[in-house]
């Protein structure tokens, strides 16, 4: 296999590279590119390397990690990211998508996605970490709890709901890779 070269990409506000952080892509760039060409065509404007840095950062991030399926666990971010896309959402929105797992599963911090990616996209993901957050003994109580979050989640942005139902729908499309029990 190939090695492949490292590129200097620019995270953040700050601009330091991406190398610099100790971090690399180890994901095909193929399903990436067809993001970045699904979201273009909704928003022709869009800084389409802004989404290349939210994927290579949560690619590094989620490295040693691996779905059920066995596949590496940055196709589940990018598959939320995908789905998000083609709903049409905004830029900033697929990079929370793309990130959404980071905070919850990984060393990263909110204040780190604040510093690489800005405070609109740090809320996003810190909202849908939130959502998920929780955990309740009964189903009544879970219910409960679930319809007072996505009110809560609707009144501060409602893309926070968004990225978690993208969550929700790519986990239950690959639910044919879990344990029956």
């Amino acid at each position: 296999m190939a090695a492949r070269a490292r590129r200097r990409v620019i995270v953040g506000p700050v601009g330091t590279p991406l190398a610099d952080l100790g971090l690399s892509s180890s994901t095909g760039d193929a399903d990436l590119e067809a993001l970045v060409r699904e979201v273009l065509g909704h928003h022709p404007a869009a800084d389409a390397e802004a989404i290349r840095r939210a994927h290579r950062y949560a690619d590094d991030k989620h490295r040693d990690q691996m779905r059920h399926s066995g596949e590496p666990y940055i196709t589940h971010p990018l598959g939320v990211a995908r789905i998000a896309a083609g709903l049409g959402l905004d830029p900033e929105t697929i990079q929370a998508a793309l990130l959404h797992d980071v905070v919850e599963d990984t060393g990263a911090s909110r204040e780190d996605i604040e510093a690489a990616f800005g405070p609109q996209v740090a809320a996003l993901v810190d909202g849908v970490t939130k959502l998920t957050r929780i955990h309740f003994e009964s189903q009544e109580e879970r219910q409960a709890e679930n319809y007072r979050k996505l009110i809560i989640s609707m009144s501060s942005d409602i893309r926070v709901l968004l990225v978690k139902l993208c969550d929700r729908l790519h986990n239950m499309r690959t639910l044919s890779y879990m344990r029956k029990s």
